[in-house]
């Protein structure tokens, strides 16, 4: 369980918009995007990225880099909500952003025809859980002014369009947005804190592994929504370029692909060292043991390959979410020989 004191929601909301406020604004004045042979990369909370975590580990970059006769620099940074990665990746602060399907869908629309913004990457299957510690909340119908529900990106992350979905299916696509008045920003760390300690006004937190697990760990902690109630397994998050960064640098985006798709081998073979890396890297306060557990969940899929991203695409531009309808997930994904199997 993460050590984290417990704090009022207001606090956490301020602390967490004043340092991604600080960190967007650093990133936001960076230089421009790099020449070949180096690479920066925005990353998010959660297992959900231990593919990045095994690559930046094991240096799967420099090695596949190398390999190709180039030296690649890498730099990390990690951001809280899809709104604040898509920011950083237009002002030329990021070549690579690690976010939700949503976010991707609404920067490839916004940049349709100009940067063109497109996914390179699924970064695998994962049931998303909404939680809630109010024990009257049995359903999202339940949810009232007295509710608010945490997620990184209001109106934006794959975990509002998952609540709009569902909302949608409810009460129709009229009323798809009938909950985003409940939602606040909040990344993942301090929301599960506040889930788990009670007493704020945050009832609710549409989260991501292992946060959802260990919020669950509490007996007044039950599960609202899974978003494979949904859409059936899916890939809630990706990782995206512009078509510029893409074209280029050939060589850094080959081998940033070639150690993704090393890393979902890692993993399928490796779940202990996969958990040892996730703790190494991310500093974790987590039992191991546990984590394992969780990785090991057969509903986990750890894969490049895109999966059901489509009907979120199609939801979002039904409900005027984005103004650009793709034909097929091929659309918002650029070309990839090992993705071929997607949708």
């Amino acid at each position: 369980m993460f050590t984290r004191q417990p704090h009022k929601l207001a606090s956490l909301t301020l602390s967490a918009a004043l340092t991604l406020s600080v960190l967007t604004a650093g990133l936001v004045t960076a230089a421009p995007a790099h020449a070949e042979g180096q690479l920066r990369i925005a990353e998010q909370f959660g297992i959900v990225y231990l593919l990045l975590n095994v690559v930046r580990d094991q240096q799967l970059i420099e090695k596949h880099g190398k390999e190709d006769g180039v030296t690649i620099k890498v730099d990390w940074t990690q951001l809280s909500g899809g709104s604040a990665v898509n920011d950083a990746l237009l002002a030329g602060a990021v070549d690579i952003a690690g976010a939700g399907i949503g976010p991707l869908l609404t920067v490839w629309d916004r940049t349709h025809g100009k940067q063109n913004v497109k996914a390179v990457a699924s970064l695998g299957n994962f049931p998303y859980y909404l939680v809630s510690n109010n024990p009257q909340v049995k359903t999202i119908a339940d949810f009232t002014e007295k509710d608010r529900i945490a997620v990184p990106a209001v109106s934006v992350s794959i975990q509002s369009r998952y609540l709009q979905i569902a909302s949608a299916k409810l009460w129709g696509d009229q009323d798809y947005a009938r909950l985003d008045k409940y939602t606040v920003n909040l990344p993942h760390p301090d929301a599960t804190s506040a889930i788990i300690s009670g007493g704020t006004e945050l009832t609710g937190h549409f989260s991501n592994p292992p946060f959802q697990e260990q919020e669950l760990q509490n007996p007044n902690v039950h599960v609202v929504l899974n978003s494979y109630d949904l859409l059936g397994p899916n890939s809630p998050t990706v990782l995206f370029a512009t078509e510029k960064f893409r074209n280029d640098n050939p060589k850094t985006y080959r081998a940033f692909v070639e150690a993704l798709a090393d890393a979902a081998d890692y993993i399928a073979k490796d779940k202990p060292g996969a958990a040892d890396t996730y703790i190494r890297v991310t500093k974790a306060k987590i039992d191991r043991d546990a984590l394992i557990k969780i990785i090991s969940d057969p509903l986990f899929e750890f894969t490049i390959t895109p999966k059901s991203t489509y009907p979120v695409a199609d939801f979002m531009f039904r409900v005027g979410a984005i103004k650009n309808k793709p034909a097929s997930w091929q659309d918002y994904f650029f070309e990839e020989p090992k993705l071929l199997q997607g949708s």
